[in-house]
């Protein structure tokens, strides 16, 4: 990310800060990586570090299953039910040490507390609903192909406009970043990245609220939940600047590389994190050499385990898709089109597609939640 200030901040930081009263702001360093990685100074009215009371810890540890089969997988992701509560409705249903992949349906905003997580960053696809992601940093808006990309130890809540909501989640152990290839040594994303800065939406709508009560904020740590009530608002920040902060990228203002024959996976690449990248599918037009064959080529993926997220259109490469469906090829085997849809895409001109996909280089575990909604015969689709 970029430099970035939002509100009232000192002309030099670590300075005095003070009030109309007279009294001092209170100045937070927030950073990941511990002081080696991207950092912001917040200004806050009052303590951040004033705790009231502690509340008793729960896990929300995955559920693994080991069926110690090596096969293709595919989800029913709208086979998770909805749920009132937005934490009781994150249902993880592939995970490994450097990410987990998490849906959810929440029908609430989150009104009586705030989450943090202090575990990862996440990345949050909105399949369905609207809303404002609120935050320390400001405001953000959000729609139905919406990235919504939160650092971790981020103070937030989801408030929706809608009832019915669908999220698909990825934790990420390290942070979150553009894709290096993209961007020059200063930062800066280059000519022939897909997307670029004017794409990203920022915080607004800086909301400062000095205020004192009993807040009760979720912290995840460890795949353990701890409550804690503090005593200050947590969004009483009066400015801050940086390089660290939430922010949104949608799907569709990704900008899709094309060429005269079938160009690979990396070219859809929006995101990257330690040992996993995250890409768009989005519509584009095909592969433009006389002979080009449409269809991705068979692939075996040794080394990773493939994630495809189904949001929306016509797959050439798959049969009986539908929204909301989770694939999961796992490394060590190959994979390819479904019979048929070679030849069929021959002579096709454009897709229609809308997917997220999520590569790991470290093997995924199904969930308890995973494996009641997995349909169990994918793995024969591929015979005639």
């Amino acid at each position: 990310m970029h430099y970035y200030s939002l509100g009232k901040i000192p002309p030099k930081r670590h300075t005095q800060y003070r009030k109309p009263d007279g009294s001092l702001y209170h100045e937070e360093l927030f950073s990941t990586e511990g002081f080696s990685d991207i950092y912001s100074l917040l200004y806050h009215c009052n303590p951040p570090t004033q705790i009231v009371q502690v509340g008793e810890p729960f896990s929300i540890a995955p559920r693994t299953v080991h069926d110690r089969q090596l096969k293709p997988r595919c989800l029913r992701g709208f086979q998770i039910h909805p749920e009132d509560d937005y934490l009781q409705a994150r249902k993880p249903i592939l995970v490994n040490q450097d990410c987990k992949i998490i849906l959810a349906a929440p029908r609430k905003s989150m009104i009586d507390y705030f989450f943090k997580n202090a575990d990862a960053d996440e990345v949050i696809f909105v399949h369905e609903g609207s809303g404002t992601l609120r935050t320390m940093y400001g405001n953000i808006r959000f729609e139905y192909g919406d990235y919504l990309v939160i650092p971790r130890g981020t103070i937030y809540q989801l408030h929706f406009d809608t009832e019915v909501n669908r999220l698909f989640i990825i934790e990420s152990a390290g942070p979150v970043i553009t894709p290096k290839r993209y961007r020059n040594a200063f930062g800066q994303l280059l000519e022939h990245s897909p997307f670029c800065e004017r794409d990203i939406r920022k915080p607004t709508d800086l909301e400062t609220h000095d205020e004192q009560g009993d807040f009760l904020f979720f912290i995840k740590k460890q795949d353990t939940i701890y409550p804690y009530h503090y005593l200050n608002h947590p969004f009483d920040l009066v400015g801050w600047d940086g390089y660290l902060y939430p922010y949104a990228f949608s799907i569709h203002n990704f900008e899709p590389i094309t060429g005269r024959i079938h160009m690979p996976p990396p070219i859809h690449q929006t995101f990257e994190g330690h040992n996993f990248v995250i890409c768009s599918f989005v519509p584009r037009l095909y592969d433009y050499h006389p002979l080009a064959i449409p269809a991705p080529y068979n692939h075996s993926n040794i080394d990773s385990d493939e994630v495809l997220y189904y949001v929306d259109g016509d797959f050439m490469s798959r049969k009986h898709v539908e929204r909301g469906m989770i694939t999961l090829h796992p490394g060590g085997i190959p994979h390819g089109p479904h019979p048929g849809t070679v030849e069929r895409s021959i002579g096709a001109k454009e897709t229609r597609e809308l997917a997220v996909m999520v590569d790991t280089f470290r093997p995924l575990l199904m969930t308890e939640y995973a494996a009641g909604i997995e349909d169990p015969d994918y793995y024969k689709s591929w015979l005639t």
